[in-house]
């Protein structure tokens, strides 16, 4: 098996309902911190890493998603016109080859493991690959994926990017069962799909990143349900481990933000704002001046 990650999976067949009523009439990986939408955050992420083929697994709705990758070619004939060449750069850094784009559609929804699996008639069988899932927003340098894609140089297995979170919170995620840690990188002995309080195996939650070796997709094969009935991913890992291939954790350099969430999806908001010159003066005058306000209110 080469350990070249080419390929990587985008999991966009969730209906965004956490965002109604945005998400009635655009899909939610469309919606945009600052002015890049979401999906625009992970595919620049996954490029960085190196991929170049990018297979999303959608659904019915997502006609708009599709179309945002398509060449605008009046829209650039109008900014290349007007003389405005930055918009124009900023346009054409949106645009995907012909071919590089794959679309595949999830009919049921029955978990993240189904939607993966979906993906499979696209890799070969000896063909390691990655999953970005887009709720997951990370400000990282470099970013994580291509944290993840040297570390799994070294490693080989499969990987999966992981942080730290508070015990009450360990039942919202798949949790590592650590085996070893060796900083960076921890080798995992297990893995669990949302723990019940109180018993976490560890501390160390799996978020949206994943470095997946093929037999993890033989693993999807089975189609077994897991928790809440659904084909969890995390299962399909843990079958990594059970049959005695190795399974990582890296512990990535950098900040994420949950966007599958109107809380997080605000903090990015804010924390992707602040990074823009052009607007982090503005803003933080207009950040300081509320939060003046709301204390004085008190």
């Amino acid at each position: 098996m080469s350990r070249k990650v080419t390929k990587a999976i985008f999991p966009v067949a969730g209906l965004g309902t956490r965002f109604l009523p945005a998400t009635k009439s655009i899909p939610k990986e469309i919606m945009t911190l600052v002015d890049r939408p979401l999906i625009q955050y992970a595919i620049d992420e996954a490029r960085a890493a190196g991929i170049k083929e990018f297979i999303f697994v959608t659904s019915r709705g997502k006609g708009a998603l599709e179309d945002y990758f398509d060449h605008a070619h009046e829209l650039e004939s109008n900014l290349k016109k007007a003389g405005k060449t930055a918009l124009l750069d900023t346009l054409r850094k949106t645009n995907m080859e012909s071919g590089a784009i794959a679309y595949i559609r999830q009919h049921k929804a029955l978990g993240l493991g189904h939607a993966v699996w979906c993906a499979r008639r696209l890799l070969a069988d000896d063909e390691a690959f990655a999953v970005i899932l887009t709720d997951d927003v990370i400000m990282g340098e470099p970013p994580c994926l291509q944290q993840m894609i040297e570390a799994y140089g070294e490693t080989g297995g499969s990987m999966v990017a992981t942080m730290e979170v508070p015990e009450e919170k360990a039942s919202a995620y798949g949790v590592l069962d650590v085996d070893e840690d060796m900083g960076a990188i921890v080798r995992a002995k297990g893995m669990v799909e949302k723990p019940a309080l109180g018993s976490a195996p560890s501390n160390l939650a799996v978020i949206g990143r994943y470095i997946l070796a093929p037999t993890v997709m033989q693993n999807l094969n089975k189609l077994k349900q897991g928790s809440g009935g659904e084909i969890q991913l995390t299962d399909a890992i843990a079958d990594e481990i059970n049959a005695g291939r190795d399974v990582y954790g890296l512990r990535f350099r950098g900040q994420r933000f949950d966007c599958g969430s109107k809380a997080g999806f605000l903090q990015a908001t804010v924390a992707f704002g602040l990074e823009r010159d052009e607007l982090r003066e503005e803003f933080l005058d207009f950040l300081h001046g509320i939060t003046a306000m709301r204390r004085a209110a008190e």
